[in-house]
């Protein structure tokens, strides 16, 4: 018998090595021409912690660390970020999700995401545009800017920046209640329609790391400082050509950020208080710092229009409760009766699917103080556009994966927490 062998198969063509031709090269060798601008710099942030990474490069570490620290061990902040972290989705398939609406009504007013920016103090030390690029930005984006207490900038200067933007003034109730007043008609005057009162501050946080750098406010020149500055004298350059550091509703102070709150901030603030500011507040009030589902009853029993879950970022109280593990629990509680008090939650943001998961869970609304800061640091106001168009991009990708075209379609069959 005659054993016959299968043909070998033929090596395919584009298996075989030969000498490319320079016009099938020439296409591939188009090379980019190196681009060092601030607007090049800012386009190739994809995330939070690239500007987080700009930003550090950028700024003095000491205004860094304010910015980027907590209180004690951090360890608040850390569970805040790993809350996100510990969560699942739960996508649906087979929906037409060409059309992505981020909009929401907030507080009686419509907002194009839902999201706005959270009140932060010292803002012009962070960069010399301070308050007044954050609020432009947010007038810009069409979301509402909060201007602190301890903010860099007046509440008429604020107002007078963006006059086209929604503004709230958040309020830290004094020992002197005629300055509080004071500032409560000016803010009343100046068109702003929230009054946010911060009820977590009864003493200063421990933040050791301004302790370790020395921090003061305003900055001082020390041979640590002027060492740090050798590296970044862009900063130091924006900060003493500009006017100096002053505050929306005080007088100019020098010492630590803790130092100042324990000298004219009240402990002795109670619900009474509140009670007082609902009476002599006509536009909407909210009260930040919620940390328990009984306080968040309490404040809308008290004639607030809404409540902010937030543990100051981390900054006061460390081993806090995290807000968003709170958010079932105060949704459960305040969206039951006939009111439909407003759930805002804050700390420990840092994308925008993380915003999509607290919508999810109840909240109505939500807050960035670091992620918008970093932003400002990166690049100024081009660095807090640039922080508000990642989360945007981050939130309408989350929305079109998980299967919905719209805010009001999110429920908490689209998350589950995980157990560690």
């Amino acid at each position: 018998m005659t054993q016959t062998t299968e043909p070998r198969n033929a090596e395919p063509a584009a298996l075989k090595r030969r000498i490319p031709k320079y016009s099938e090269i020439a296409p591939l060798m188009q090379f980019k021409k190196p681009e060092f601008s601030r607007a090049s710099r800012l386009r190739r942030a994809s995330t939070i912690w690239d500007l987080r990474d700009m930003a550090r490069r950028r700024t003095p570490k000491a205004p860094f660390d304010y910015t980027d620290g907590a209180a004690e061990a951090e360890i608040t902040l850390r569970r805040a970020r790993q809350a996100f972290l510990d969560i699942e989705f739960r996508p649906g398939v087979l929906r037409d999700v060409s059309n992505i609406d981020l909009g929401t009504e907030i507080l009686g007013r419509h907002s194009t995401m839902p999201v706005g920016i959270a009140p932060t103090g010292f803002t012009r030390m962070m960069q010399s545009e301070g308050e007044y690029a954050g609020s432009q930005a947010a007038e810009a984006a069409g979301i509402p800017y909060t201007l602190s207490t301890m903010g860099t900038a007046s509440i008429e200067d604020v107002a007078a920046a963006a006059p086209g933007g929604r503004n709230w003034f958040q309020l830290y109730l004094w020992k002197d209640r005629d300055r509080s007043l004071e500032l409560i008609e000016r803010a009343s005057r100046a068109g702003y329609d929230t009054l946010m009162v911060t009820v977590d501050t009864s003493v200063g946080g421990a933040r050791l790391r301004d302790v370790r750098n020395g921090m003061t406010i305003p900055p001082s020149l020390t041979l640590k400082t002027v060492l740090d500055a050798s590296y970044r004298p862009a900063w130091w350059f924006n900060f003493l050509t500009h006017e100096p550091l002053s505050f929306a509703s005080l007088s100019r102070h020098s010492g630590t950020a803790e130092s100042l709150i324990n000298s004219m901030f009240d402990p002795t603030l109670t619900y009474t208080d509140l009670d007082w500011l609902r009476e002599i507040w006509k536009g909407k009030l909210v009260v930040k710092g919620i940390q328990t589902v009984d306080d968040a009853r309490k404040s809308v029993a008290h004639g607030a229009d809404g409540v902010v879950l937030s543990n100051h970022g981390g900054r006061q109280l460390d081993r806090a409760p995290i807000p968003f593990h709170l958010l079932p629990e105060v949704t459960a509680a305040l969206k039951t009766g006939a009111g439909n008090p407003a759930i805002i939650l804050d700390t420990g943001i840092m994308a925008g699917a993380d915003i999509i998961a607290a919508l999810a869970l109840g909240a109505d609304f939500t807050m960035i103080g670091r992620a918008y800061l970093y932003g400002l640091m990166a690049g100024g106001r081009a660095g807090v556009d640039r922080a508000l168009a990642i989360l945007e991009t981050d939130m309408r990708r989350t929305m079109a994966l998980l299967g919905v075209n719209s805010i009001t379609e999110l429920t908490p069959e689209h998350v589950r927490i995980l157990q560690g």
